[in-house]
């Protein structure tokens, strides 16, 4: 989507891009869920339970309801050319978020962490969150995703070697704490869901590596044919733990695994999971860049 970006135009562009994060589930995401249901036994209580979502992914996009109550943590990801202003971005995103919180699709979800005070319009310290990238390109790219409260709690990172796991520092110890942690998870973060993982970095980048993930497109191959392989393995794998849609059961637990990497410390081999609900929200549009 192409369009001239003023700043009155930018404002109201992002409001857009947060209601259709909100509303209407990325049409990749909804076939993975459809193709989900088809793999399960009519009548069973997955196939129900995966039924009961798709209904409530068309109750919110015909209503242009939020399809959780949960609109999570609005983050985003700009790619912006040379001379652009940060600072001037970020106010017009902020004043979106606000825009959005006031037509009901976010939930004021940002609390002091010191005070437990909720803000009530979704700004505060460091919310939204904003990744800012300088491209080559004259346009701009502003991605959106909410992220729930339930899929970032059963995120994790682990530290290699873990010997609770017998945990390695290889692939063979990444796939184990990947598995581990969607055991843990048990269908929480509402399942079927989707799994970012960051191999490498220090704490922070290795954790963003894994969010990036997460918006890929459900269907794209890893460049890394090695990268690539352990996704589908991973993916085979977690289906066959029988968790299920929601932790009822059944065949069904992600959608799928996507894996990023990031070189790291010679001391250090974090491995960094990004827990997303099957409510994969998230949105993202190009502009000429005229700010």
């Amino acid at each position: 989507m192409m369009i001239k970006l003023h700043a009155p135009d930018f404002v109201h562009t992002c409001t857009e891009l947060i209601r259709q994060a909100a509303c209407d589930l990325p049409e990749d995401i909804l076939s993975s869920i459809r193709s989900a249901q088809r793999d399960e036994a009519p009548g069973s209580i997955a196939f129900d339970t995966i039924g009961s979502i798709l209904d409530n992914i068309e109750r919110a996009r015909t209503q242009q309801r939020p399809v959780c109550q949960d609109t999570g943590m609005p983050c985003f990801s700009v790619d912006m050319p040379y001379g652009a202003s940060m600072q001037t971005i970020r106010e017009q995103i902020n004043e979106a978020v606000v825009l959005a919180t006031r037509d009901g699709y976010l939930r004021p979800n940002a609390v002091d962490p010191v005070t437990g005070k909720n803000s009530g319009n979704n700004l505060g310290i460091d919310i939204p969150v904003i990744h800012f990238r300088e491209w080559k390109k004259n346009t701009m790219r502003v991605a959106c995703m909410l992220k729930g409260g339930g899929s970032e709690n059963v995120s994790a990172q682990y530290s290699l070697p873990e010997p609770a796991l017998q945990a390695g520092r290889d692939l063979e110890g990444v796939s184990a704490c990947v598995l581990d942690a969607v055991w843990k998870a048990q269908g929480k973060g509402c399942s079927p869901g989707i799994i970012g993982v960051g191999i490498g970095g220090d704490r922070i980048t290795g954790m963003q590596k894994a969010k990036d993930q997460l918006f890929r497109l459900m269907k794209d191959e890893n460049p890394d044919p090695v990268l690539s392989d352990l996704e589908r393995t991973l993916y085979e794998k977690i289906n066959r733990m029988g968790i299920g849609p929601m932790g009822l059961g059944g065949n069904t637990t992600v959608l799928g695994v996507k894996i990023g990497s990031a070189h790291r410390h010679p001391a250090c081999y974090f491995v960094s999971i990004a827990y997303m609900c099957w409510a994969c929200r998230r949105s993202v549009m190009e502009f000429e860049a005229e700010i």
